[in-house]
């Protein structure tokens, strides 16, 4: 939707199969937000504010309105993972967000949540079509803000930034009808703003001015890692109490090998593979300067690349492709469906990250990266913070988007099958054990406990079992 703004790149990178579902959603990325599956214990938590133990008063409803801009639901896999986890747990959930090409009702229930949707002009370019765009989504997202009040009913206002406007809305309910506000960051955007435009000015005056009345506003904010935490505390002036990390973990239920399929090989011996929203930060340039630098510097013509997704910069980078002779080593193969994607990953040897050093990058959890890990394949990318934490020794680091290092590593590991299983086996397994869905659902409940119990004092609330580790909470 928002070429200015991608969604959940922090939590996310933007997501390719998210990204295919909206018909505006250009900007988004990948670090589409893919999320899974059982409750985690409270136990081993880190990063997060003090975990309380979730409660529940059978006088009190607990009834959330979630408001995303960035993707339809539910193909914001993130956004979507939320909403169901907490209605698996008795909240009462209605969401407002955008309509998208598969996502066209303007009202319906998903799994017994309530489902909103608005229309948007086309995706912004330039000042006036920003202005235009989001000017529509505001408009919407407070009549149907309405709407919801007058048939549901909410208690909190969850909202789910780019952009930092939502605020606007939660500030109505929140002072004349006294309602709690949740701000879920899941991107930074004067950091993006920076990152595609090479420059700050007003604009970028203006985006940390509403990142700043958004935090203000907040009740709780929710982090989708310990950078994204940091600015809120630190940028946002919020108490420490008050923000916790919830991560965008893979969808161990959605994500899951196939049958590899050598065809994508194109009779080559190794195949390499992007998954991910393409625009100008996402760094698909310098992976095609990786690319010629494997085929004419090292001579080596037995590595297929596929570059799976869309966005604003695929035709640009389909030409810079066709003019550094590359394209009989590159597929484009543009939005795809799951079944597609996942037989095109189990079939990759390696897969990479090409995301530009910037702020931006630097700070943001890639989704795509907990993909490739939960897929067991071995990574290189440039050296990025948050790069680091979520790959760990699953993943390779390139410095200063150095594209020649970027193309010998590559060749390292597609040299080495040894060195990829023992990767792709130590990413899978922190996956599984650290970063799945599982292992944040807790901590969102949390923070949902947090903003219950700064909205009723503790002697209206009767306190009730807390969480079983062993239950089972599969969103879709």
């Amino acid at each position: 939707m928002l070429t200015l703004f991608r969604d959940n790149c922090g939590a996310s990178d933007g997501d390719q199969a998210a990204a295919a579902q909206s018909a505006n959603s250009a900007a988004c990325n990948t670090e589409l937000c893919e999320l899974a599956g059982s409750d985690g214990t409270l136990a081993g938590l880190t990063g997060a504010a003090p975990a309380a133990q979730p409660t529940f008063s059978g006088s009190i409803r607990r009834r959330v309105l979630i408001i995303v801009e960035n993707l339809p639901v539910p193909f914001d896999r993130r956004v979507w993972a939320e909403a169901s986890t907490l209605s698996r747990h008795g909240y009462e959930v209605t969401v407002i967000c955008p309509k998208g090409s598969q996502a066209t009702a303007s009202f319906e229930v998903i799994d017994g949540i309530n489902v909103y949707r608005h229309w948007l002009p086309t995706e912004g370019r330039g000042l006036l079509g920003y202005l235009a765009e989001y000017s529509a989504a505001l408009f919407w997202e407070f009549v149907l803000s309405l709407k919801v009040l007058a048939r549901h009913g909410f208690d909190v206002i969850h909202a789910c930034n780019p952009p930092d406007l939502i605020f606007l809305v939660a500030a109505f309910h929140k002072f004349l009808f006294g309602k709690s506000f949740i701000f879920d960051q899941h991107d930074i955007n004067p950091e993006l703003y920076e990152a595609k435009f090479g420059r700050r000015g007003i604009l970028w005056r203006v985006m940390v001015l509403f990142e700043r009345l958004t935090f203000a506003l907040a009740d709780v904010s929710i982090a989708t890692n310990q950078s994204y935490r940091t600015i809120a505390l630190e940028r946002g002036k919020m108490n420490p109490d008050r923000v916790f990390i919830v991560r965008s973990g893979p969808n161990l239920s959605r994500v899951h090998s196939l049958p590899p399929d050598p065809s994508w090989k194109k009779g080559r011996n190794f195949l390499v593979a992007y998954l991910g929203v393409i625009g100008k930060q996402e760094g698909i340039d310098l992976l095609l300067e990786s690319v010629k630098h494997i085929r004419e510097e090292r001579n080596r013509d037995d590595v297929q690349f596929v570059i799976v997704g869309s966005g604003p910069e695929l035709e640009a980078v389909r030409k810079l492709s066709t003019a550094l002779d590359l394209d009989e080593l590159v597929t484009f193969t543009g939005r795809v469906d799951d079944a597609t994607l996942f037989t095109i990953l189990s079939t990759a040897d390696v897969c990479v990250n090409p995301d530009r050093p910037n702020a931006m990058n630097d700070k943001s959890t890639m989704n795509k990266i907990m993909e490739y890990m939960a897929l067991g394949k071995p990574i290189v990318q440039f050296d990025l913070t948050e790069g680091r934490v979520s790959a760990e020794a699953a993943s390779l680091y390139v410095k200063n988007a150095d594209t020649a290092e970027f193309g010998e590593n590559i060749l390292e590991l597609v040299d080495d099958p040894v060195r990829r299983e023992r990767m792709g086996a130590l990413g899978q397994k922190r996956i599984y054990g650290e970063l799945a869905w599982d292992h944040e659902v807790a901590k969102l409940l949390s923070a949902y406990e947090k903003a219950f119990s700064l909205r009723y004092p503790s002697s209206r609330r009767r306190p009730v079992a807390v969480l079983e580790a062993s239950r089972q909470d599969s969103p879709r």
